[in-house]
């Protein structure tokens, strides 16, 4: 089994969210020893974290660089991150309108460069002729433009998951009919504890899919509802 994180942060290190992640709480409860897990985070300040949150792992590779699309070149770009988001800066983004967003009052927003690799390189990289079982992606900012460059007909990826938040309705629209058109369905929320990502997993099914076209238009408290409603019976992974 394969399980790929973009967007790792500290792992379950953090104790602003209560030592509680997501993806690594899914991983390390799966009984595989042949799973394989692989885990992208862009500031260099929470590698030593991340590799703490693994290190009882085998099969864990921790990449210390950005996922960006391909339409970006520059083998550096510049991230920012806000003072009062210490000590793990998870609003970690290269648009530093981003940043300015959660953080209006910020005193002093800082700036390093970090190294990328283009999405395309990565997956073609890695993920060659490999079914991948879940992929989480929580990158701060790039989240649409990194789902929308992501060639869905070279790999085999069974379960989707993606921060939503940032996403405006018709980014929400665009992506989930990309989903849609390459043979995913709506599952509703993702591994997220908070019910901040949606999760689409490659299977067709009618309802669920009619769904996920009104989803850029309603409200979370509306979507929990119809969450009860759609064919939602598979086991995850």
């Amino acid at each position: 089994m394969i399980f790929v994180q973009l967007g790792a942060g500290v792992g379950d290190q953090d104790p602003s969210s209560k030592y509680i992640d997501g993806f690594t709480e899914l991983v390390k409860k799966i009984d595989d020893s042949e799973k394989k897990t692989y885990c992208v985070e862009a500031n260099p300040k929470n590698i030593e974290k991340l590799k703490k949150c693994w290190k009882d792992f085998s099969n864990v590779k921790i990449f210390n660089f950005a996922i960006v699309p391909d339409y970006m070149n520059d083998d550096f770009i510049e991230f920012y991150y806000a003072d009062e988001d210490k000590p793990y800066y998870q609003t970690f983004s290269c648009k530093l309108e981003h940043v300015k967003k959660h953080y209006p009052l910020s005193n002093k927003i800082n700036n390093v460069k970090v190294k990328t690799i283009k999405v395309s390189d990565f997956f073609e990289s890695n993920f060659q002729k490999k079914k991948i079982d879940y992929l989480s992606i929580d990158i701060e900012g790039l989240d649409f433009e990194i789902l929308k460059n992501l060639d869905l007909n070279s790999y085999n990826i069974t379960n989707i998951s993606f921060e939503y938040l940032h996403l405006t309705k018709k980014e929400k629209k665009i992506i989930i009919n990309k989903l849609n058109s390459y043979g995913y369905s709506y599952f509703g929320f993702g591994i997220d504890h908070n019910n901040f990502d949606y999760l689409f997993v490659k299977k067709k099914i009618f309802l669920n899919r009619l769904i996920s076209k009104i989803i850029p238009f309603i409200s979370n408290k509306h979507l929990k509802f119809l969450n009860y409603l759609i064919s939602n019976n598979n086991k995850l992974i």
